[in-house]
């Protein structure tokens, strides 16, 4: 189902846009449906990032708990990533 959106604008605000949307070829509803739409894409992958680190974090909270974590000291987790990431680059 379709929905309705308004807001208010005052008149040169409206009437530069509408001038811009008509010389692209498209009408200013059309430029305010796309950015709604843009808006809406960009929350949706919001979203989906949130939900995925949650589900990433509480994985790491499970294996936590049942003892199948393995600590590692923080030089080495920084001489591992400075290495994951040489050899990220070297791909290239």
């Amino acid at each position: 189902m379709d929905t309705r959106i308004q807001f208010r604008v005052n008149e040169e605000t409206k009437r530069l846009a509408q001038q811009m949307a008509e010389s692209q070829g498209r009408t200013l509803s059309d430029a305010c449906r796309e950015l709604t739409e843009t808006l809406a894409d960009q929350q949706r992958k919001v979203l989906s990032h949130d939900a995925w680190l949650t589900e990433q974090v509480n994985l790491a909270f499970e294996k936590l708990e049942s003892g199948e974590s393995v600590f590692v000291e923080h030089e080495q987790a920084k001489l591992s990533m400075r290495e994951r990431k040489e050899k990220i680059r070297n791909r290239g």
